[in-house]
């Protein structure tokens, strides 16, 4: 019995000594008679202060509640399954609500917590445990639920694990606040320093640019491809095979270098534009794509950016564009793009600003990064029973660092 469960686990060779492998209906209640199913009609008439979940999250609040107390939700059926590491498999939900009939409500027992199974499964691929519906859909039955393995530590170890990634959890949630808060602050900064002249200004791009003039390139030696990404995410590389590119009869090549100003004609209108990195001087984009030759004393590059990326500049391009299927800017109408730029003084002065603002958002969302991944790999060694509690609750520098190289779902 024990070597069968130990092949569903997968990775998981041996029993922790003090931990138990057996499956979930042996530790833990599955109360599915709590479960109500009703339509979005019936509650519409109905609707009050309780929540009522699915398998994902709330769906509505209704007017009472038949569930109390905390409990583990896992869904019954969804896409969710698809992508155990990007979605949640699991909610934990304490307090009066209610469930549909799409997922399961697991109740703790003195074997095994609430708070252990939402963390066991929280992020657990169990696709080839449960049977499949279509392609797209699988489909988790109380049966089979009740016969999933699940490695069970003692009790107040359960606790304690769940103690640490709260812990965890908690870093995280208040750094993605920090994000959200500076996002916002930088959206204000972006739309307040650069004055909206999308209407009123007289001056146009022509005054301070011209379209660069390119050859084209007829050999693929030695040539790599770079886009422009949309929603103001800048320039990368462009995985597509070279040689096939060039050999094919579309439009033609040219190379573009470090510091120039790109813009995808088709796409401006989606944020498509940006300035060429040092890392991908030389490399070729279609002529699709129209490189800008400014006056920088006139205009700096890196304010034409900031100018281009207010989104209330940017999608109401998309109304001047030519075409009644895939619309694309002409060069010309590019030129004539409505833009009144400051001193230089002033434009480095608001570049700087704005740039301060976008690093410390980039710092943070690296930091984010970083605990999202050591939280993987914690997770991965404290639920197999790799890390007892004890060790784990002084992470050093080097162990973090670890974590996050190995860090799995």
């Amino acid at each position: 019995m024990k070597t069968e469960l130990l092949k569903k686990l997968g990775r998981i060779n041996t029993i922790p000594a003090g931990w138990k492998l057996t499956t979930v209906g042996k530790v833990c209640k599955i109360r599915n008679d709590l479960r109500k199913p009703l339509s979005t009609e019936e509650r519409a008439k109905i609707q009050g202060a309780y929540p009522y979940y699915g398998p994902t999250g709330v769906l509505d609040f209704i007017d009472h509640h038949l569930v109390e107390g905390q409990f583990a939700l896992i869904g019954e059926d969804g896409d969710h399954f698809l992508k155990p590491e990007q979605k949640a498999q699991t909610l934990l939900v304490n307090g009066k609500f209610n469930v549909n009939n799409h997922a399961h409500l697991i109740q703790g027992t003195e074997k095994c917590s609430s708070e252990w199974f939402f963390l066991y499964f929280h992020h657990r691929d169990i696709t080839h445990l449960i049977s499949r519906q279509g392609a797209s859909r699988y489909k988790l039955n109380k049966d089979t639920l009740s016969k999933l393995p699940i490695l069970v530590p003692p009790l107040n170890e359960q606790l304690e694990i769940y103690k640490l990634f709260t812990t965890w959890d908690n870093a995280i949630e208040k750094t993605e606040a920090l994000i959200s808060a500076k996002e916002k602050q930088f959206e204000w900064l972006l739309n307040n320093l650069i004055e909206d002249d999308f209407k009123s200004c007289k001056k146009t791009l022509s005054e301070y640019a011209s379209i660069a003039k390119k050859e084209k390139i007829l050999s693929a030696d030695g040539e790599k491809l770079l886009t422009v990404k949309l929603h103001c995410k800048g320039i990368e590389p462009n995985t597509r095979d070279i040689k096939v590119v060039l050999s094919s009869k579309g439009r033609p090549y040219y190379q573009r270098l470090a510091g120039e100003f790109l813009i995808g004609r088709q796409n401006f209108h989606n944020g498509g534009f940006g300035i060429v990195p040092s890392e991908l001087d030389g490399f070729i984009a279609s002529n699709a794509i129209t490189t800008l030759e400014l006056n920088q004393q006139k205009l700096i590059p890196e304010y034409l950016l900031f100018h281009f990326s207010r989104k209330n500049y940017y999608l109401r391009v998309g109304h001047i564009m030519d075409g009644t299927g895939q619309k694309e800017l002409s060069d010309k109408q590019i030129m004539k793009l409505p833009i009144s730029a400051p001193s230089i003084k002033v434009q480095q002065d608001i570049v700087l600003k704005l740039s301060s603002a976008k690093e410390e958002i980039k710092l943070l969302q690296t930091l984010l990064d970083k605990y999202r991944s050591q939280k993987r790999g914690l997770m991965q060694k404290l639920l197999t029973g790799e890390w007892q509690v004890g060790s784990s609750q002084l992470l050093s520098e080097e162990t973090c660092q670890e974590l996050s190289r190995e860090g799995v779902a």
